[in-house]
């Protein structure tokens, strides 16, 4: 039970303070899931946001849903997708009203420029840490001209995240299986010579 309790309080603070959509949710769901209930560890979470962002939907949902599915399975999933999504949900129901009618006023034109940079920050922040893991597995120099690419074609050239990320975790699949059956190859040769002796 406790389990089921810490992640509709871990989420349910993800959704209601996560200001500006899903990815400035993000580094409110890996301080919840790597630092304050140690669902697991960063480079995990780094995994699975990378796979999260190759699919359809909004990403905070989808990190829900897988958070809670390691934690306690399906109903784990349940929990912290209905956590997530009903508090703001319910907030913007009952303030739609308020916030329509203060739409234009300056104060909440100065609340939303005051809370931007916080935002920003958080997201530097946690491409800086992307940053590091990523060099720590390829190199820096890998990741810098990784890093370079993906600006080119997201910025310049307008293609979506998702199709590189998509494009990326192929790459790295197929690589690691040729890593794999190459690592293999002198171990059956060794078997079959020692087989024909």
């Amino acid at each position: 039970m406790k389990a089921y309790v810490e992640l509709a309080i871990g989420f349910a603070r993800t959704g209601v303070t996560g200001y500006g959509g899903g990815p400035s949710t993000i580094p409110l769901i890996e301080f919840e899931a790597v630092k304050k209930y140690k669902w697991m560890t960063e480079e995990e979470f780094i995994e699975i946001l990378a796979l999260a962002n190759t699919l359809p939907g909004p990403i905070a949902t989808k990190m829900a849903a897988y958070i809670g599915y390691k934690v306690k399975g399906s109903l784990g999933a349940l929990v912290a997708i209905l956590t997530h999504i009903l508090p703001s949900i319910i907030g913007m129901i009952a303030l739609l009203g308020v916030l329509y009618s203060f739409r234009n006023s300056p104060i909440v034109s100065g609340m939303v420029q005051g809370v931007t940079p916080v935002i920003g920050f958080m997201l530097l922040e946690m491409a800086y840490r992307f940053f590091q893991n990523g060099r720590k597995g390829l190199g820096f120099q890998k990741m810098a001209i990784l890093s370079a690419v993906s600006l080119l074609f997201i910025q310049f050239l307008d293609v979506h995240p998702g199709i590189l990320i998509a494009i990326s975790l192929l790459a790295a699949y197929i690589i690691a299986d040729r890593k794999e059956k190459a690592a293999a190859r002198p171990t059956e040769v060794l078997v079959r010579k020692e087989k024909s002796s």
